[in-house]
């Protein structure tokens, strides 16, 4: 019988997405409540120790955060399992370094470097729009935000593109066909492509057809679909790999084109 909330997570049941080895240890650092979901984020331990090698242990990791030297989204965050996800921006500031966590094209967080003016702003999916109290308007996102008096024209699955320092929405864009997405969950995570078409499905998933850059097509539902930017230009820089999945063929013929190179 549970006794309250769980506090550990066996590392064997970490998400796959972290990239921890199964052997160095029993338990992985659970991710602490907050704004994206345990299966869906990354904790700043793993991003700080696993990734960017700044610490060699949890401990030191904690030492790094308690001095106040990490943001996320522009505010500092002291606890070294606060949940980072999808979208959300990492600043160091006395390395002068600027982070964006996206996912390859394995469906895995990546280490994305970004500007300092790119960071300033990050990418918000809609999801509920709804009147408050006193028939005041808002939205909540995908990060758990709540957004009031937005533009009445935003609906639910559009993307807003929020301007972290003012916490204001500078621009949004809607879900249609023609525009950029980045795909979130299930099989194509971290693919890119344009939209083609979406299927209704009255009672079940909304199906969306997606087409990438080398014209493959793939499908989704579209709770897993985030749209990046207007038409074919995304407004974040994309990693490496640029989202466009190739078969295990080309990446073999691409890892020995490099090869050959050096």
């Amino acid at each position: 019988m549970a006794r309250g909330p769980k506090k550990h997570l066996k590392r064997l049941a970490a998400p796959s997405s972290w990239m921890l080895d199964k052997l160095s240890g029993t338990y992985a650092p659970r991710p602490s409540p907050g704004p994206h979901k345990l299966r869906e984020s990354l904790p700043l331990v793993i991003f700080l120790r696993n990734r960017l090698k700044y610490a060699l242990t949890g401990r030191e990791v904690t030492a790094i955060v308690q001095q106040r030297l990490i943001k996320v989204d522009g505010k500092v965050r002291t606890d070294s399992t606060y949940p980072t996800g999808f979208m959300d921006t990492i600043s160091i500031e006395k390395t002068g370094e600027h982070f964006r966590l996206l996912y390859d094209i394995k469906g895995r967080f990546t280490i994305h470097r970004i500007t300092p003016e790119e960071a300033s702003y990050k990418l918000l999916k809609v999801r509920r729009v709804a009147l408050g109290a006193k028939g005041v308007p808002y939205i909540v996102t995908h990060d758990g935000r709540t957004i009031r008096y937005p533009d009445p024209a935003i609906k639910v699955n559009d993307t807003v593109k929020f301007d972290l320092e003012q916490g204001k929405i500078t621009d949004f864009v809607s879900f249609e066909t023609g525009n950029i997405v980045m795909i979130t969950g299930g099989r194509n995570m971290g693919r890119a492509g344009v939209i083609t078409h979406r299927e209704k499905h009255i009672g079940g998933y909304d199906i969306v057809h997606v087409r990438d850059s080398l014209e493959r097509t793939f499908a989704t539902r579209i709770s897993n679909i985030f749209v990046i930017g207007e038409g074919t230009k995304p407004w974040v820089s994309l990693p490496r790999g640029k989202g466009i999945k190739l078969t295990i063929s080309e990446e073999r013929d691409l890892r020995r084109k490099r090869a050959a190179e050096q």
